[in-house]
């Protein structure tokens, strides 16, 4: 077969350290791959695995890889020839490496294990203290924290790309982009130059589809009564051609639907500005990408642009900033919200009250959340009078003891104040670190990402990229533009947001991502209309504190709305129960929007 007419089966078999087990062997078993890549690592992953290295040396990568998901498959995966590729190591690779060896030889089963590493910057962090310019948070401005925890580059695909070269099987890296360890693949299989920027693109998306497993394949799906067989959900499958072009499927008899919406809402996640989605090997411009339905569960993906990268890394580092805790206790019957909004104040008036007696500071945050009478809602809560809520207490303190005594005082509230006060969530609530990210960016020459295989180490050039690539980036910050609204008119009628479009969101930091897709290309210019920033921003500014931005993406018929201190301070910090945005997306579809009867009736 010529490289033209070449075909590239990878297949991604986790989304997140504690993803299921079904997957690698599931695809393994489908025959229908010859690569399995595996995604473990989010900001607060890093700091969880930091703690495990520091308590036992040994440890500090994600252990599920090896103890479940490798010892599962690897026979099969060496017999079938399947190359394995995962940022599993974490901030170990190498002990990763190793507890796989251990286990291959266990096993009897021959092999040559790859280990990249270099992002690790722990130690530039002194250095990078003194900088001039100095250094400076990239949401909020802020200097470097005093207490660093970790701190880890992203780094890109020429690493990988290095080891499958070399003859690697299993390739294991710490921190790189998401994306990265299937954009290794390719550049490998397809001899992919550094500078072919629309091939890297075109990867770098197909990588993007794969990384968050299931969400690819019906999971998360704003239609989700339309997606078979949650149980046996396959997990998906990219076929990837040398153009760059690809198909996304899964493996034939499981679960799930693959169809352009889904694969659509899982292209717009996370990614922030689709012109300009930002990663160490190229800039991405997906607005032009389109889909197709190219068979039963099989959608053909084209059209992802690219340019010459930045001439920095992103870095995520993570530092310590007090001590958190959450409790929760259930409250039934009549005005179930109102006597837990009044339990919740009590609770917290007795102990900032107890907290003064003794000699200790201020809660530094406080939240009251009614889970079950829509206070994600805000104003737009409909269900004030629920009969069964679970009350959410959270606080932040900069002492640990403060929070103990926050704790001691949750279960009086079960004979003191309001009938119906039962289930106290499994006993008294601990506290434990509060640990909150700080991106940052770093030039691409502070860093040497090095690839390990055989005993030898092997430093990976890395073009050096472009200042001028990241002005350009910020260069394109501008408000939307006003547009005539087709439902002027009068005769229309007015339904959720949720009748006319899919929606999905996540996180980046403190930022919420929220991708909007048309169902019907002829309904764009109504919601193009509507949906303004000023629209967006009012609808959710219970929730969001800071700018919002629309960003279009007409090779699909959507929007991307990049949410700026939207979170309460991002994942790790803050002390919503939605802590990663999820259900933003579900939030903006109940948005009242307006569309012509006539164009209501065509679907």
């Amino acid at each position: 077969m010529t490289a033209k007419n070449k075909t590239v089966r990878i297949g991604g078999a986790s989304g997140f350290w504690g993803d299921s087990s079904v997957g690698a062997p599931q695809l393994v078993a489908s025959g229908q791959i010859d690569y399995l890549v595996f995604d473990y690592l989010a900001e607060l992953t890093m700091s969880i695995l930091a703690g495990a290295r520091l308590k036992k040396p040994e440890l500090g990568y994600a252990t599920d890889f090896v103890t479940v998901a490798m010892r599962a498959v690897l026979r099969d995966v060496i017999d079938k020839g399947i190359r394995v590729v995962s940022n599993a190591g974490g901030v170990n690779p190498q002990g990763c490496a190793d507890a796989l060896a251990a286990v291959a030889a266990e096993l009897g089963v021959p092999l040559r294990i790859a280990v990249v590493t270099g992002d690790d910057v722990l130690p530039l962090i002194p250095g990078l203290r003194e900088a001039d310019p100095p250094v400076r948070e990239l949401q909020s401005g802020a200097a470097m924290p005093a207490q660093v925890l970790t701190a880890n580059a992203y780094l890109g695909a020429l690493p990988v790309k290095a080891a499958l070269d070399a003859g690697a099987q299993v390739v294991i890296t710490g921190r790189c982009v998401d994306s990265a360890v299937t954009l290794g693949i390719l550049m490998h299989e397809f001899d992919w130059a550094p500078d072919a920027y629309e091939q890297l693109a075109a990867g770098s998306l197909a990588g993007h589809i794969l990384e968050c497993g299931c969400q690819a394949t019906g999971g998360l799906h704003t239609d989700w009564d339309t997606v078979p067989d949650w149980a046996h959900i396959g997990y998906p499958i990219v076929e990837c051609q040398q153009d760059g072009g690809f198909v996304v499927t899964k493996p034939a008899g499981t679960g799930g639907k693959v169809v352009p919406a889904v694969v659509g809402e899982q292209m717009l996640y996370e990614i922030g500005d689709p012109g300009a989605y930002l990663l160490p090997d190229v800039i991405c411009d997906f607005t032009q990408v389109r889909m197709a339905q190219a068979g039963e569960n099989r959608v053909e993906v084209q059209g992802a642009r690219g340019r010459a990268p930045t001439d920095t890394y992103k870095v995520s580092a993570t530092y310590l900033d007090g001590f958190k805790t959450s409790a929760h206790m259930t409250i039934i019957g009549f005005d179930a919200a109102a006597k837990a909004q009044r339990t919740g104040e009590a609770i917290f008036t007795r102990t900032s009250e107890l907290l003064k007696e003794n000699g200790l500071e201020p809660y530094t945050e406080t939240n009251i959340e009614l889970i079950g009478a829509e206070s994600c809602y805000g104003p737009h809560a409909r269900a004030s009078q629920a009969r069964e809520v679970v009350l959410r207490l959270s606080a932040t303190h900069v002492r640990k003891e403060a929070l103990q005594l926050l704790a001691r005082e949750v279960a009086p509230a079960g004979t003191s104040w309001a009938p119906g006060t039962t289930g106290f969530g499994g006993g008294r609530a601990s506290a434990s670190p509060s640990i909150r990210q700080y991106a940052f960016l770093l030039d691409k020459s502070h860093v040497r990402p090095v690839m390990h295989l055989g005993g030898q180490a092997t430093d990976i050039a890395v073009p050096p990229g472009s200042g001028d690539a990241l002005r350009a980036v910020v260069a394109r910050s501008a408000p939307s533009a006003a547009q005539a609204d087709p439902a002027d008119a009068a005769d229309c009628v007015e339904v959720p947001l949720i009748r006319m479009a899919f929606a999905r969101s996540g996180d980046k930091g403190d930022i919420s991502n929220i991708g909007i897709i048309a169902r019907h290309p002829e309904w764009l210019p109504v919601l193009r209309a509507q949906l303004t920033e000023v629209a967006v921003a009012g609808w959710l500014a219970h929730l969001v504190k800071g700018k919002v931005t629309r960003h279009e993406v007409p090779g699909i018929g959507a929007f991307n709305f990049v949410c700026e201190s939207a979170l309460g301070g991002g994942g790790m910090a803050t002390l919503r129960n939605d802590s990663l945005g999820k259900g933003m997306a579900q939030i903006v579809l109940g948005m009242p929007v307006r569309i012509p009867v006539r164009l209501l009736l065509n679907h």
